[in-house]
């Protein structure tokens, strides 16, 4: 209980009283037990360890990725606020370039690849697979940073306009006379734990639906991925998610594409919301598979099923092997069931999250063990028995929906899915944890309008034109200057701030970071629609035209509703699988190193949580 003033002075005064001898000390008040109420649904001790527990392994899970350089970050946000962005936009950056999704150099692709996991026997302990994992991920990224580094410094080499270099550095470009931004560090994941995660997965699958997004699909299934799952023994269904951002025309197109790349594997294409009418009659949108979207996926699923109850070729030949050839997965599936199935119970037709192993199978895990379970004639060896279940697993890079998905294919609220997760551009990197934003907005600039869909006033119209008191002779006066204005990233920034009234809490400058950090926050969670044409597109079938670049238009009223709706703060931070006071704490460290400047003076900025856009449902916290 809070006291006044006057209390805490009267207690003070009593006390010094008693201390000197002129007033009789208090009677000593019995304690008081303290009340405590009984904890309410889910606050119990057990529920609190559950969530610590889940808190820590979040953590344990979080990507790691490697620092940029400080020389990188001046350079860039040096050359944002001075390359103008291209307008209009050529109509040419809709269709996506393949070679800037790979790399753009064979010699790179071919050697990049997936980390395997090392062969490994369930007679080996725990701490010897461990320390195995250990060290083969510890030289597989010494080999891949290697590659990385020799890519960057052959792509940043010195691009200047100027002819006199002779005062610009052998190793770092010179700002001033450089004419494009320099090429960015390729980043992949530096936590074991993650790809520890996909290996699990892999081998315990038996159908894997590999989630790819439909507005950049090359982006998500990469040769390297494609190598690898081609070694795997189950069955691959590639899926494209959120074809409602992309529209149907791009996303038949893209799988026309990704069916002609990579013949023999499935395509679906899904989405995964519907909408309802909110608090205040604003839309609210949830997860939720249309019937004709989950009929695809499941008859997918139950045709690569059927062929993996026929018996191969090398199998069909021998009379003998046939025989005793069983499958490798559970022969009666109830797909009626599953089709109709909702809440829980999808998961009692679906089954358990391991694939049970049938009984007189070997006891191994190598990788060069025979996809097929061949039983054995052998006296005294268990008969083989099929599996309970028919596994299936979901992989996907951040952000490409699988949360989003589950929780549609359930019906019910099974995986958290949060608002951002966040990925930057593509769906790759957190957003909180990128330094070098000037750079992603004129990457961005370059293929959205920012200031035709975001309605901004270039900085320079609120300054009035000075007047000319100077007398000019008559033919003398000079020609009035171009007033076309030219857009930079830097601008762009200042714009949104100034529109959105955001300034810096020291010096009250417009607070770019915080409208840069938006900005990307609005393009990643679907409210600035945007996607790619596959490669080879003919832009005059489609009558795409230029100016407007990847972005999708839709209705202009509800297009300036959803981006009304973060007017309150653009610019909040994503929420995680699991929430914990001091999960951010791991990522303080980070993102403190990589601010300089007047980036500083934003990192103490209260940032308010935005509300759940048009397609914030799929933005999924992986």
């Amino acid at each position: 209980m809070r006291r006044s003033g006057k209390q805490r002075k009267a207690e003070l005064q009593l006390k010094r009283a008693v201390k000197r001898g002129d007033v009789a000390p208090p009677e000593a008040q019995p304690r008081r037990k303290n009340f405590r109420r009984p904890p309410k649904l889910g606050h119990s001790l057990d529920a609190r360890l559950l969530a610590d527990d889940a808190s820590r392994a979040a953590r344990k899970l979080q990507s790691q990725f490697v620092k940029l350089d400080p020389d990188f970050l001046e350079t860039t946000k040096h050359l944002a606020a001075t390359l103008p962005l291209t307008r209009p936009i050529s109509a040419d950056v809709c269709v996506l370039v393949v070679d800037h999704v790979q790399s753009g150099n064979d010699l790179v692709n071919d050697q990049l690849n997936v980390p395997r996991r090392p062969k490994w026997k369930y007679t080996m302990s725990k701490d010897d697979v461990d320390a195995n994992e250990q060290g083969y991920f510890r030289r597989w990224m010494i080999q891949t940073d290697a590659i990385v580094e020799r890519w960057y410094n052959q792509n940043n080499q010195p691009v200047v306009s100027g002819i006199d270099l002779g005062s610009a550095s052998p190793s770092v470009p010179d700002t001033a006379v450089q004419d494009k931004m320099p090429c960015p560090p390729t980043h992949f994941e530096r936590n074991l734990e993650v790809w520890r995660q996909l290996w699990r997965v892999t081998e315990i699958s038996q159908i894997l639906l590999c989630l790819l997004d439909s507005r950049c699909p090359p982006l998500h299934f990469p040769s390297s991925l494609e190598s690898y799952l081609a070694s795997r023994k189950a069955k691959v269904i590639l899926v494209l998610t959120k074809v409602d951002i992309a529209g149907p025309e791009r996303a038949e197109a893209w799988t026309a594409y990704l069916q002609k790349r990579h013949p023999g594997l499935p395509i679906v294409q899904v989405e995964a919301y519907q909408q309802k009418v909110g608090e205040q009659g604003r839309p609210v949108y949830e997860s939720h598979l249309p019937l004709p979207f989950r009929e695809r996926l499941v008859n997918a699923m139950r045709q690569v099923h059927e062929e993996m109850l026929i018996p191969p070729e090398r199998v069909r030949s021998v009379e003998a092997k046939l025989k005793r050839w069983n499958p490798p997965v559970k022969r009666e599936i109830d797909w009626n069931g599953l089709l109709h199935a909702h809440g829980k119970k999808v998961g009692s037709v679906v089954g358990g999250a391991a694939m049970p192993k049938g009984k007189g199978k070997e006891d191994t895990a190598d990788d060069a063990q025979e996809p097929e379970q061949e039983g054995s004639d052998n006296e005294g060896q268990l008969e083989w028995q099929e599996p309970e279940f028919l596994t299936v697993g979901l992989i996907g890079q951040p952000n490409v929906g699988k949360s989003s998905l589950l929780n549609a294919l359930f019906g019910i609220h099974k995986v958290r899915a949060s608002r951002t997760p966040g990925k930057v551009l593509c769906g790759i990197l957190p957003i909180s944890r990128v330094s070098a934003i000037p750079f992603c907005i004129h990457q961005i600039g370059q293929l959205l309008p920012l200031e035709t869909i975001l309605g901004l006033t270039h900085p320079l119209a609120n300054n009035a034109p000075v007047e000319d008191k100077r007398t000019w002779r008559d033919g003398k006066q000079p020609s009035l200057k171009d007033n076309k204005t030219h857009w930079t990233a830097t601008e762009i920034m200042t714009a949104y701030a100034n529109k959105k009234g955001w300034v810096t809490a020291k010096a009250g400058r417009p607070d770019i970071h915080r409208a840069g950090n938006a900005m990307l926050r609005l393009v990643a969670e679907g409210k600035i629609a945007w996607a790619f044409w596959p490669p080879g597109t003919d832009l005059t079938t489609v009558g795409s035209s230029g100016g407007n670049g990847i972005w999708l238009i839709r209705d202009a009223d509800q297009h300036a509703q959803e981006l009304d709706e973060d007017d309150e703060g653009g610019s909040g931070d994503e929420t995680d699988e699991v929430e914990s006071p001091d999960e951010g704490n791991d990522d303080d460290g980070d993102k403190d190193e990589n601010l300089t400047g007047e980036e500083e003076e934003h990192q103490d900025a209260d940032f308010k949580s935005v509300t759940v856009g048009r397609f914030g449902v799929l933005a999924i916290d992986d």
